[in-house]
């Protein structure tokens, strides 16, 4: 009989490639704000205990960085008590869970990348929300993996690349923020290594299986100055139409970049611990990047 896997988010980024990684693990069951609403609790809890599953993978989030700042209440709610209540379910009904996280709950002072044992510091309302909900599920006493990550980008939903894109078709000069660091990483990858985790304890056994909080991000490291021109030059070496150049992109720092929450300047992650644990190597960046700019250059061209 099949394990029963249920996956929050599915219309989101990471859902949708989780669809498709999780979709050979069990009967999965993808719901997404339309089939129920996480900031309504006990909607929350009513359909687990219906459907109850053996994994919760909870890929939905209140996102909008910027929005939470004016909105920290629905941010609360479905970043910080969600997640709790799937812990405190899962942990009545023998069910483990999958939560992601993100780089935002370190404050970005530190000169190196960030481990696991690091003390969190958000600095804005949805930092906050994200590690309330980090709190909350390892407080929930359910069997769980955290997997932080950052940078997400994939050839479906809003990101910076896409964005970039965009703009370089509407545009000839365009500021970007030179002074924060970090590693794009595609949504194909997170959801590859979920699924390889949910297969590893499947085989395995829940017994020995190494349950906790890890860093998933790919290797290396940039700035989102020059994260943008790379993104320009690969459109401009696979003809892309754009009126965009690599040099029109100017350099800028945070202070002179406004925005109503305040970013981490350094939002590198360790994943040694990841690495280590499940003996799996991370790709570098610019092959993330690379991989989902050809996905959507393919849409682009109606190849896909």
């Amino acid at each position: 009989m099949k394990e029963r896997i249920l996956l929050t988010g599915k219309n989101g980024q990471l859902g949708r490639e989780l669809q498709r990684s999780l979709a050979p693990l069990g009967e999965l069951v993808a719901v997404d704000v339309e089939d129920f609403d996480l900031a309504e609790i006990d909607t929350v809890r009513s359909f687990v205990r219906t459907l109850r599953p053996r994994i919760i993978v909870n890929a939905a989030a209140y996102t909008a960085v910027d929005d939470a700042e004016t909105e920290p209440a629905l941010a609360m709610a479905i970043n910080a008590l969600a997640p709790g209540v799937f812990g405190e379910e899962a942990a009545s009904i023998g069910a483990w869970v999958v939560h992601y996280s993100t780089d935002y709950v370190f404050d970005g002072t530190a000169e190196r990348p960030y481990s696991e044992t690091d003390t969190p510091n958000p600095l804005n309302v949805y930092a906050k929300s994200k590690r309330a909900g980090e709190l909350a599920l390892q407080a929930s006493g359910a069997q769980h993996v955290i997997l932080r990550t950052g940078w997400v980008l994939s050839s479906h939903a809003q990101n910076f690349a896409k964005t970039i894109l965009r703009l370089a078709v509407e545009q000839t000069q365009l500021n970007v923020v030179v002074d924060q660091f970090g590693a794009p990483t595609s949504a194909q990858l997170v959801a590859d290594m979920s699924a390889h985790l949910i297969r590893q304890e499947q085989t395995e056994g829940s017994e020995d299986f190494p349950f906790g909080l890890y860093h998933l991000v790919a290797a290396g490291e940039t700035n989102w100055y020059e994260y943008a021109r790379y993104i320009i030059a690969a459109a401009r070496a696979e003809k892309v139409p754009l009126l965009l150049e690599p040099d029109d992109i100017q350099a800028v720092k945070s202070k002179d970049y406004l925005s109503p929450a305040v970013r981490p300047s350094n939002s590198r992650l360790s994943t040694d611990k990841f690495c280590s644990t499940f003996g799996l190597p991370l790709p570098h960046w610019q092959s993330e990047v690379d991989r989902v700019l050809q996905q959507i250059f393919m849409i682009q061209r109606g190849q896909a």
